[in-house]
């Protein structure tokens, strides 16, 4: 068995210390000092170098920013123009050997070792100790030798920083256990739980242990408590076994319509606010964006099936005849003093029809209120109709959470346009680029690119990110970021082509300030900084209708700002910058 012994450390010991460990008959630590040498000068990394340090500084340090300048200058260059950057010419291969000898150099110079071992190899005598050897043979050595050869004691650890506390188990009661076998073993439906208990909290904790044990997986990152459970039943969520977490940033403020907006976005995604923030100040130092909405109103498609067409037919001449849009519009309303009926549209497949009935719905988004009244019509219609089949309330003519060519032209929800003209300075200094840059990227990327690739809706750079990213702050139904996220942006030169005047146009934002998610506490707190929470009493639907130009005035300031950095080639760098964690994930405890 052999010990390893430490290298040399270029910082000899004191003499003392080589004799702590030397026979007890050894000399005295005085008469061991007088009669040695004076110790070995210590090691220097220039000793590896055949020319003296001066000479080796002026041309090293000169050699490594010569280099450094010349490859940031050279990338630099390869970015602005699109080249792939690991093509190498000789001069570029040239400056990277310059620039690793040079570290390497000013590594050594200042006491990192990494070439000096390689230059003075030890041999493997010096490496290890023969751990058996007598005591007596080696301490002579140890004692003569003691300032090369024994290291100087370890700098103390720095301390760990402290891990959190583990979580604390749930502990139930003899109640809660029994219940926990009943969901386990199926004698007490899990999704009764919150009716059998009364307690929704206590019913999440009950749901969450019964969980946790038929899948042996631990949910302690989940939060279970801090959220009211109350506030969801029967409404937003069903057996919850806890909530989840996002981050919500600020964008803004943004300047629409003559008034300020502080848009909040709830997204785990980096460079998205900044970005948003960006655009929205550019075009807040433009004078503000304004909006206007074409239409307001929520739909729902049944789908009716008869033995004939010709039957079908007769139901479709029927309910596209004003004459009768009074009475339907009477039929469907009963059921809420909000739904005004506006209009039906009718498509047949063979003997199916399919009526899309449009509805204004005050500050709800209104798929429950249009739904009810569809219903209210379909009862009416079965007494002159009584061989209408009903297949479906939606039939998918409406369409709801898919993209479809009905909502992109006839919309659906609030069909809103916002625009603003940014001034040419704006343009330069805040979004760092030109006008007639903008004008190209736009026509190639948002308007040809998309009919390339055959799009539908989707003639913008990312105004889904920005609807998906609002509607979750504000609590709305982030499916219906599929048809809400339809917009053409469009780019124009104006004013002699020194300002740009930008649009987007979005024909079915679906939103709503009262119902479904909008009620619990964090949402309703956004919308409120929004100035938006709730109904408008003087005016029902006003409150929604601003907050879907909103919606539109934040897409608009996305857009901006993303088209900017792309024509300027600074996308990749913002991500690089503010979407990659420094955290090292492995270390993680799971």
């Amino acid at each position: 068995m052999e010990a390893r012994r430490r290298f040399p450390s270029s910082k000899p010991p004191r003499p003392e210390e080589g004799l702590r460990n030397c026979h007890p008959a050894a000399a005295p630590v005085s008469a061991v000092i007088a009669k040695d040498p004076a110790p070995p000068p210590a090691v220097k990394a220039s000793d590896a170098l055949p020319l003296p340090i001066r000479l080796t500084n002026k041309f090293f340090f000169p050699l490594f920013f010569l280099a450094a300048y010349y490859l940031m200058t050279r990338w630099r260059e390869k970015v602005r123009i699109g080249a792939p950057l690991h093509i190498l010419n000789f001069l570029d291969m040239t400056a990277i050997v310059a620039l690793v000898s040079s570290i390497l150099y000013l590594l050594n110079f200042f006491g990192i070792e990494l070439i000096q071992p390689f230059l003075t190899p030890r041999g493997a005598e010096d490496d290890f100790i023969p751990a058996d050897a007598p005591e007596d043979s080696h301490c002579p050595s140890l004692c003569s030798e003691a300032a090369p050869t024994l290291a100087p004691p370890p700098a103390p650890k720095k301390a760990a920083a402290p891990l959190p506390p583990p979580p604390v188990p749930q502990v139930l009661t003899a109640d809660d256990e029994e219940i926990v076998l009943g969901v386990l073993d199926g004698s007490i439906p899990s999704y009764s739980l919150e009716s059998k208990l009364g307690d929704c909290r206590r019913a999440a904790g009950v749901r969450r242990e019964a969980l946790r044990r038929m899948t042996g997986r631990s949910l302690d990152g989940l939060p279970l408590d801090g959220f009211d459970y109350d506030s969801i039943l029967g409404q937003c969520c069903e057996m919850p076994v806890g909530y989840v977490t996002l981050p919500v940033g600020i964008a803004g403020p943004m300047l629409l319509d003559g008034k300020f907006y502080h848009v909040p976005m709830a997204t785990t995604e980096g460079c998205l606010v900044a970005s948003t923030n960006r655009g929205l100040k550019a075009i807040r130092d433009s004078g503000g964006a304004e909006s206007v909405i074409l239409r307001d109103g929520m739909t729902r498609a049944p789908a009716v099936r008869f033995a004939t067409a010709k039957r079908a037919a007769e139901l479709r001449l029927y309910l596209e005849d004003a004459v009768n849009f009074d009475t339907l519009s009477v039929v469907f309303s009963k059921s809420s003093r909000f739904a005004r009926l506006q209009g039906i549209q009718c498509a047949m497949a063979g003997k199916n029809l399919y009526m899309r009935f449009r509805c204004a719905t005050g500050d709800a988004m209104g798929m429950n209120m249009v739904s009810k009244g569809v219903q209210n019509v379909l009862d009416f219609l079965q007494s002159d109709f009584p061989d209408m089949e009903v297949i479906s309330i939606s039939g998918n003519f409406c369409s709801d959470k898919k993209p479809a060519a009905v909502n992109w032209i006839e919309g659906r929800g609030k069909s809103v346009v916002c625009e603003a003209i940014i001034k040419e300075e704006v343009v330069l200094k805040v979004l760092k680029t030109t006008v007639p840059a903008l004008v190209e990227l736009n026509m190639l990327k948002n308007l040809a690119g998309s009919a390339v690739a055959g799009a539908l809706g989707g003639f913008n750079a990312h105004a889904a990110n920005i609807v998906s990213a609002v509607f979750i702050a504000t609590g709305q139904d982030p499916a219906q970021n599929v048809e809400s996220s339809h917009c053409i942006t469009m780019m124009e030169a104006v004013n002699g082509g020194k300002d740009i005047h930008v649009s987007v146009t979005m024909p079915s934002i679906e939103v709503g300030t009262v119902g479904g998610g909008t009620q619990l506490s964090a949402q309703a707190a956004l919308l409120d900084l929004l100035g938006v929470k709730g109904a408008n009493a003087a005016s029902p639907g006003a409150n929604a209708r601003l907050l879907a130009t909103v919606v539109a005035g934040a897409v608009l300031g996305g857009e901006l700002s993303l088209m900017s950095a792309l024509a300027s080639g600074h996308l990749v760098r913002s991500h690089m910058k503010y979407n990659r964690s420094s955290k090292d994930v492995s270390k993680i405890s799971s």
